[in-house]
C-alpha cells in the first residue's frame, strides 16, 4: 500500500473453483476472452475451512498455458507461511491470507513480497476490520469475505459492506477485494461501498455469455468509481 497514490482501477476476477474443473485451463482461457482481469483461485486445507481444494502444483500446471494472467491466491489454510515459497515458485502473483490464521502478520506479509508477490490480507465476515489496521502499511489488497469462506452459494451478507466503506474512507489508494454471493444482483451494493477488485463465482463461470456479466460487474465498479472522484 506505500506509495499507492493512483485510484483504484476496476478489476474483475472470476472465482476459478465454481468453474467445470476437469477442463481447468480451458476454463481459465474462456474466462480471460471474456474481459476477466484476473483469476481468484480459492486453496483449502480442510482445516481452516471444511473443504478441500487444490494447491501449488495445478497453480504450475496453469502457469504456462496462461503465461500472461494475474493468479490472486485466496489461501483458505492454517500455517498460511508455509506454502509462501511454493505458491511463489509456482507462478502466483497474489498471496491473500487469512488474518484469523497468523499469528505473525508482518512477518508473513514480509515474507510474501521478498518472495514477489503481492500482499493480501483476508477477513471472515465475524472478524472486525479493525484487526487489520495496525498492518495498512504491509498489505496492497484488503479481502473482505462476503460469505462465510469455505462453502459456495451462499448469500451475499450485505452488512459487510460497512468494512468495505470504512477501508475506502481511510485507505483512499487500497485494492479492496469482495468474495462472496457477488454477481449482478449485489454488485451495485459492493460498488458503491468502495470495492473494486472483484470476485464473482457462478454468476460468472456458469452465465450463458461470461463476457456479458463481466461488462455489466465492470459498469458499475467504473461508475462509482468516477461519481466518487467527482464527490472529492
Amino acid at each position: 500500500m506505500s506509495g499507492h497514490t493512483h485510484h483504484p482501477s476496476c478489476k474483475i476476477g472470476p472465482s476459478i473453483l465454481c468453474a467445470d474443473l476437469s477442463c481447468l485451463a480451458d476454463e481459465c482461457h474462456r474466462m480471460m476472452q471474456s474481459g476477466a482481469d484476473y483469476l481468484h483461485l480459492d486453496v483449502m486445507d480442510g482445516h481452516f475451512v471444511p473443504n478441500l481444494t487444490f494447491g501449488h502444483p495445478i497453480v504450475k500446471c496453469l502457469r504456462p498455458k496462461l503465461p500472461d494472467v494475474y493468479f490472486d491466491m485466496h489461501m483458505m489454510v492454517q500455517n498460511p507461511e508455509k506454502w509462501v515459497e511454493s505458491m511463489s515458485d509456482a507462478g502466483a502473483n497474489q498471496y491473500t491470507f487469512h488474518v484469523e490464521a497468523c499469528d505473525n502478520i508482518p512477518f508473513l506479509c514480509r515474507k510474501i513480497q521478498e518472495a514477489g508477490m503481492r500482499v493480501g490480507i483476508a477477513l471472515k465476515p465475524g472478524t472486525p476490520v479493525e484487526t487489520i489496521l495496525p498492518y495498512s502499511e504491509l498489505f496492497d489488497v484488503a479481502l473482505v469475505m462476503t460469505v462465510e469462506p469455505g462453502f459456495g452459494g451462499q448469500r451475499f451478507m450485505e452488512d459487510m459492506m460497512s468494512k468495505v466503506q470504512y477501508l475506502r474512507t481511510n485507505f483512499p489508494h487500497l485494492d479492496i477485494e469482495v468474495d462472496g454471493g457477488v454477481g449482478p444482483s449485489t454488485i451495485d451494493i459492493c460498488a458503491e461501498a468502495g470495492a473494486n477488485m472483484i470476485v464473482s463465482g457462478t454468476a460468472i463461470t456458469g452465465a450463458s455469455d461470461p463476457s456479458q456479466v463481466i461488462a455489466l460487474l465492470r459498469n458499475s465498479v467504473e461508475n462509482a468509481i468516477q461519481k466518487s472522484q467527482l464527490e472529492r
